[in-house]
């Protein structure tokens, strides 16, 4: 039985354990038929590299620092020697100081502020631009959100560089719709993931997900969200892009 991605070539950016949305997003390509090429940079790429042994084929592993132009550049002759295109690319890529996150976002310096908007947005057009070569008409360009329509006052900072994220996904669409390639992102209820844990006063939230989303919320399971990135990767949302894809239980659409 193929599965619905087969055939296809996709680069999941932000695996670094196996509780990761992108470990999971990478594994299911794998499931339905794709081949997966993960990126890593600096020492935590070895971290990236063991948990590839644990995807059901293990994944090359590629350089792809955010914060470096350099690995934007060198990125299309990293990719040559594995695929001659790609149908697909996964940015699963956040990251904020302590120090712009929570109560610190009306003392926050422009400095550290700088670096949530180069991490968690900047990076999706970089990633994009760096792979640009290699993307197919008709490719898919997918990310992970949390809904930013909206002030969490745990985020901070971090809200606001997702506020940028989800409008450099309105910009990429509109650049890459005449060659027939989306770009959407996925808005995810709280996943127990690395970068997740990492927000101080991530604990004031426990619970929230779990008492009000409609269907019920597991922070420990990332497939929910991992099947809904796999979904726009797929062949089966051809006139979706631009779009915010809610996979958080239906949190978002309640109000009490």
């Amino acid at each position: 039985m193929m599965g619905i991605l087969d055939g296809k070539t996709i680069l999941v950016a932000g695996v670094f354990n196996e509780s990761s949305i992108a470990f999971t997003t990478a594994a299911i390509a794998q499931e339905q038929g794709a081949n997966v090429i993960l990126t890593g940079f600096g020492r935590r790429r070895r971290l990236t590299e063991a948990v590839a042994k644990r995807l059901p084929v293990t994944a090359p592993v590629v350089e792809f620092d955010a914060t470096e132009q350099d690995d934007v550049e060198a990125l299309h002759d990293q990719l040559t020697p594995l695929c001659d295109r790609l149908d697909g690319v996964v940015h699963c890529i956040s990251a904020s100081y302590p120090t712009v996150v929570g109560e610190h976002f009306p003392t926050a310096t422009w400095d550290d502020v700088s670096h949530s908007f180069r991490v968690s947005a900047y990076s999706f057009q970089s990633l994009v631009h760096g792979c640009d070569a290699f993307l197919a008409p008709g490719a898919s360009v997918v990310g992970c959100t949390l809904d930013a329509s909206v002030a969490w006052p745990v985020y901070g900072w971090a809200g606001v560089a997702k506020a940028a994220y989800e409008s450099v996904n309105q910009y990429l669409a509109l650049h890459l719709a005449p060659r027939n390639i989306r770009c959407n992102l996925v808005a995810a209820g709280p996943i127990d993931s690395y970068t997740m844990k990492a927000i101080d006063g991530i604990d004031t939230i426990n619970g929230m997900w779990e008492s009000r989303a409609p269907l019920t919320w597991d922070r420990s399971d990332s497939e929910p969200v991992a099947k809904t990135l796999i979904a726009l990767l797929s062949d089966w949302l051809p006139a979706t892009t631009g779009e915010v894809i809610h996979a958080d239980g239906g949190f978002h659409a309640v109000a009490y």
